[in-house]
């Protein structure tokens, strides 16, 4: 492995010499490697290599063209502050290819290890750095970037498919899903409404990250002060209130996605105020009322989706979701759909507590 890195490194024409290397295990999707060189001064330098998994995202080449594209930009308005850098090649590409996969160099940037994704202090400096990450691409033509993975939030499409797996009954499973069929058919309007005021043309498309976790934020390692947000390969033309959705979904479950006793699972609105204070301080003069409307319902869409992606690999023999065992993805459809319920009963506190945060921020 070390004389791949040390390829790939020539080919970005990093400064110095090649000094060591480690895997960094974190993520389920690419290859990350963080290599250190040693440059004349005596100095180290560090970078972040990853190969791209070309089974995920099928146009890598898009996947970077939209990085670029955005990374350009933030530098742009942000002159100053800490950015990501993906490092060029000769010929003024920022990626290499290697066979099916493509690598592509980072600088990295030391930050505090998140330890407890359910600090309200974390929680709240995370909701700041996505919200602006909003604000700062607020002003960037969606227009400009690649749709990398087609319909990734296209509600409709999610459960048209899942009603394709329950046609097929192709491992026979779907006797064991019956009630939780009937509850995701019962609840399809409500969780497609983000998808109908977008064809209406009540919601604008935004750039947007689609993969908004607290885990892709990296933090001051004195203050947990929020640095950069990080893993753009999902940014792409979306709606807003798919990133605070699928953000309050991850943060705000009081229990592990794959949770067993759902009485453990319920939505901690602690940490919805948390991350809604933080997302929208610097974002509630950009959006408009109708997207923020649509915020805490897009909290209980976004679960429900997830559910029905479950429930879809389940049917269909787990061929997307690693499974450490054969009901996972039951287990998982289930717990997010005990999720949603929580959130459908707190409704009316979660769109309290993002008009008092809009008041307070406009």
């Amino acid at each position: 492995m070390q004389e791949k890195l040390m390829e790939i490194c020539t080919a970005f024409r990093l400064p110095g010499s090649f000094d060591r290397w480690e895997e960094v295990k974190v993520g389920n999707i690419n290859k990350t490697y963080k290599v250190t060189y040693a440059r004349e001064n005596g100095l180290e330098k560090a970078y972040i290599l990853q190969r791209v998994n070309p089974f995920v995202f099928k146009n890598p080449e898009q996947v970077m063209e939209n990085i670029e594209r955005v990374t350009q930009h933030f530098r742009r308005l942000q002159p100053g502050k800490v950015t990501l850098h993906y490092h060029h090649t000769r010929d003024g590409k920022n990626f290499v290819r290697d066979g099916d996969y493509i690598w592509r160099v980072v600088n990295y940037i030391p930050s505090a290890p998140v330890t407890d994704a359910r600090d309200e202090t974390l929680v709240r400096n995370a909701g700041f750095a996505f919200g602006e990450f909003q604000a700062v691409l607020s002003y960037f033509d969606p227009a400009q970037l690649y749709e990398t993975i087609p319909d990734f939030h296209n509600t409709q499409k999610r459960f048209d498919a899942l009603e394709e797996a329950v046609e097929a009954d192709s491992l026979g499973r779907v006797k064991e899903a019956e009630a939780e069929l009937s509850w995701l058919r019962s609840v399809r309007e409500d969780a497609c409404c983000l998808c109908r005021m977008q064809e209406e043309g009540l919601l604008p498309l935004r750039v947007t990250h689609n993969d908004t976790k607290v885990n892709n934020v990296l933090f001051d390692k004195k203050d947990h002060r929020a640095l950069v947000v990080i893993d753009l390969d999902t940014v792409m033309p979306g709606l807003a209130g798919n990133d605070f959705g699928d953000a309050i979904r991850s943060v705000a479950n009081t229990a592990a996605e794959d949770e067993k006793d759902l009485s453990k699972v319920s939505c901690d609105l602690r940490m919805f105020r948390a991350f809604a204070e933080g997302f929208l301080e610097p974002t509630a003069h950009a959006f408009t009322q109708h997207e923020m409307d649509t915020f805490s319902i897009s909290c209980f869409a976004l679960t429900v989706e997830l559910a029905v992606r479950f429930l879809t690999d389940y049917l269909l023999g787990d061929p997307y979701f690693y499974c450490a065992y054969p009901a996972h993805n039951l287990v998982r459809a289930r717990c997010q759909m005990a999720l949603a319920r929580d959130m459908q009963r707190k409704m009316g506190e979660m769109e309290k507590i993002i008009a008092d945060c809009a008041e307070k921020y406009r």
